[in-house]
């Protein structure tokens, strides 16, 4: 991990919308300062992007809430909720094509490239 973040120039952080996962964000934003501080000062966090999303949880939008707050504009605004594929050994776009969490990927994936079209 050390050694993929003193080579990237920025990360994208996939967060389960669930209480554990702040704690080991918070643990990888103090891995991220240590880099930053002894190997890559370039490294930046490109944004973060919210899994297993589910608006009718309150703990959702609680951990939303507090993502917003820390990482502000760079929260991505396409969240995902799917969980079946993987099952099947198969990334979501072969497994179901058509389905809402595929088109959630393509559409994060294209905010991933237009973020980065400015840079």
């Amino acid at each position: 991990t050390i050694n993929a973040l003193t080579a990237a120039s920025s990360v994208l952080v996939p967060i389960q919308c669930e209480y554990y996962a702040l704690e080991g964000l918070s643990e990888l934003m103090a891995t991220l300062k240590t880099v930053r501080k002894k190997y890559n000062s370039y490294l930046d966090v490109e944004g973060v992007a919210f899994t297993m999303y589910s608006g009718r949880l309150n703990l959702t939008l609680q951990v939303v809430e507090q993502v917003k707050k820390f990482f502000g504009d760079k929260v991505y605004k396409t969240t995902v909720r799917l969980s079946e594929a993987p099952s099947y050994g198969q990334p979501i776009n072969f497994y179901d094509p058509s389905s809402k969490g595929c088109e959630a990927y393509m559409d994060m994936a294209k905010e991933f490239l237009r973020n980065n079209e400015r840079k």
